[in-house]
């Protein structure tokens, strides 16, 4: 590639201010609606709880998940719109009616893995999880691992089940919540269901957090974090996804060059009703040349590539609430 066409990792543009490049819009809705908006802390408490009670079990959840897709496929207008949209680079053009039907399945798709992230808090037992390509997960003790995933299928599930078989402390990297009070209630739940071995930091605007988990990499630990949704005025990389732009964050790439940690994408289907599949793919080189940034932009390319490949395999279940193109 000629020097002047090498992709660069460029700071996230100013105009995005302090909005979340691909959360839901909000707008006077969510001021109207506070905590029972798609993104307030009700839509957090109320699965767990219902789950808790028994009122969510085995026998009534395929109920709920049709009335609330139902209910969300009407209510949410603009979410709706966005996942059409962003369908078409998937699955191409299509008409009205089929546009209804992808919308209508994808929400479907993602209220039967939200639901299922609480029941599987609750009872981990009813979940059967298979993994493949678990030979690509490196096994040098010495070597740290960044497991990087997306918002496709049951995300939560993709590095926590990767990353049991190889006895370290694991680093849970997520993004925190738009509501104060929902991130809150998360927090809450990461130290109630914390396991043994398992720390989890919510990416806010600390500068050590970019520090502990270098540190943790170079000791041969574990760092699993999510690789597809930039920061809030975080440094990204624009990629090509579905031959379209798509400014992906450098952190993963970043934090494997400087630390010659292993980069593996992985990620988590559903195929069930209490059946998932976490597909680990192979680990991500990062080149280590006197161009820190084209090293970061080829592995950025990379990713999306593993991206579009995890999406191709399951389009209903990319969660992306939020119109791309």
């Amino acid at each position: 590639m000629p020097a002047a066409a090498r992709p660069r990792a460029d700071d996230a543009p100013e105009t995005r201010g302090a909005v979340r490049p691909h959360a839901p819009e909000q707008g006077r809705i969510r001021r109207l609606l506070g905590p029972f908006y798609v993104t307030g802390v009700f839509w957090y408490r109320l699965p767990y709880r219902a789950v808790r009670l028994g009122v969510l079990s085995r026998h009534t959840f395929p109920a709920w998940v049709a009335l609330c897709s139902t209910i969300f496929w009407i209510a949410l207008w603009n979410i709706r719109h966005a996942i059409a949209a962003n369908l078409e680079a998937v699955l191409g053009p299509c008409g009205f009616w089929e546009r209804q039907r992808r919308t209508y399945r994808t929400i479907e798709a993602f209220s039967w893995c939200y639901g299922a992230r609480y029941e599987q808090m609750v009872h981990p037992g009813r979940f059967h999880v298979d993994i493949d390509g678990a030979e690509h997960i490196p096994t040098d003790p010495a070597r740290g691992v960044i497991f990087v995933t997306a918002h496709l299928g049951q995300w939560e599930l993709s590095s926590h089940l990767a990353s049991h078989g190889l006895q370290r402390p694991v680093h849970v990297v997520r993004e925190e919540e738009i509501d104060p009070e929902a991130q809150r209630f998360i927090e809450e739940l990461a130290r109630d269901m914390s396991t043994e071995g398992v720390t989890t930091h919510f990416a806010g605007d600390d500068p050590r957090l970019g520090i502990a988990l270098a540190e943790a990499l170079r000791r041969g630990e574990v760092v699993a974090l999510q690789g597809d949704r930039p920061r809030v005025n975080g440094r990204t990389h624009t990629a090509r996804l579905f031959g379209r732009p798509m400014p992906l964050p450098v952190g993963p790439q970043a934090l494997a060059r400087a630390t010659g940690a292993a980069l593996v994408p992985v990620f988590s289907f559903r195929e069930g009703r209490y059946t998932y599949r976490v597909v680990v793919r192979p680990a991500i080189t990062v080149a280590r040349t006197r161009d820190r940034d084209a090293d970061v932009a080829e592995a950025v390319q990379r990713l999306a590539g593993e991206i579009e490949w995890a999406i191709r395999r399951a389009p209903h279940q990319w969660f992306c609430l939020r119109r791309l193109w």
